[in-house]
């Protein structure tokens, strides 16, 4: 378990643009991570060292490291602008570092990226698909492109979209989809190759209840099963009904990690965060304005 100072000043040069989408190739332009001293750990999922990344010049991500365990469930929280995407987007080769190293069950993510991705599924915020396709043909798509036999790629597309309460779409293209499909749509492609780990980034942000359910239920039995999902969300009670580990991550630092009782350390998860973040206080009558 790990807790960072929560007295400590908040780094300077952090801003809201550590949050921001992948906009850009992971490969331009940028020079290569420098290698972290530490080795991944055998048992870990996924394994990130000292991870770095500036934008204009303001470093957003400041040396984050932590381990995923195997098997579980891992939650990873933080107020807008704190990291998180960029973080995961480091970490899966969306994002070149600008220094650090990555590990997927064990493999490095920009030594062998490869063989690191084959072993990845990922929902990502704000990276643009192949949206003119309808969601048959990307599920298609991202089956072939992963080298999957085409009766295995139907197989699995129809089990999925039959789950996810796509399967009545057919004819109408991704770019059509609302939001929420969108989303399932998304979640089915990272599922499809029956990857060794997921990292899903607000994976039922914009999804109705009885979506999120089945969604839920879906990812506890891959869980189950002897996968390991990380999460990014802002919803700290779906962190709590989920997760069976949690890291809080603000200013661009990881404030605190380990398993969700050791974090929130008696209390909920809710007040931990606050405690460590600070913030949400309103100073008394700054919006009497608003009082009739």
């Amino acid at each position: 378990m790990h807790f960072a100072d929560a007295s400590s000043p908040t780094p300077s040069g952090s801003s809201a643009a550590a949050d921001q989408p992948v906009g850009s190739p992971a490969v331009e332009g940028a020079a290569a991570p420098v290698m972290a001293d530490a080795a991944a750990p055998a048992d870990a999922a996924l394994s990130i060292r000292g991870l770095r990344k500036s934008f204009a010049r303001t470093e957003v991500v400041h040396g984050i490291s932590l381990d995923v365990p195997r098997g579980s469930f891992y939650g990873m929280v933080g107020p807008n602008g704190a990291g998180k995407t960029t973080t995961l987007s480091m970490a899966t080769g969306l994002l070149r570092p600008d220094g650090g190293t990555a590990h997927v069950l064990g493999t490095d993510m920009w030594g062998d990226p490869t063989t690191a991705k084959a072993q990845l599924g990922v929902l990502a915020d704000g990276l643009r698909t192949f949206d003119r396709l309808t969601g048959r043909e990307l599920l298609t798509y991202v089956g072939l492109i992963r080298g999957m036999q085409a009766d295995v790629v139907e197989e699995r597309m129809e089990s999925l979209l039959t789950a996810l309460d796509l399967a009545g779409e057919d004819g109408k293209l991704v770019v059509d989809y609302s939001a929420g499909m969108t989303k399932k749509i998304l979640l089915a492609s990272a599922l499809l190759h029956a990857p060794r780990l997921l990292v899903l980034d607000e994976p039922l942000e914009a999804v109705d209840p009885v979506s999120a359910q089945v969604i839920r239920t879906i990812l506890t039995a891959y869980v189950d099963g002897g996968g390991t999902v990380v999460l990014s969300s802002h919803v700290m009670e779906l962190v709590e009904e989920l997760c069976s580990h949690v890291a809080i991550i603000a200013h661009g630092e990881l404030l605190a990690d380990g398993t969700l009782d050791e974090v929130r350390r008696g209390g909920s998860l809710v007040q931990t965060f606050i405690d460590l973040v600070g913030g949400g206080d309103v100073a008394e009558g700054s919006l009497s304005w608003l009082e009739s």
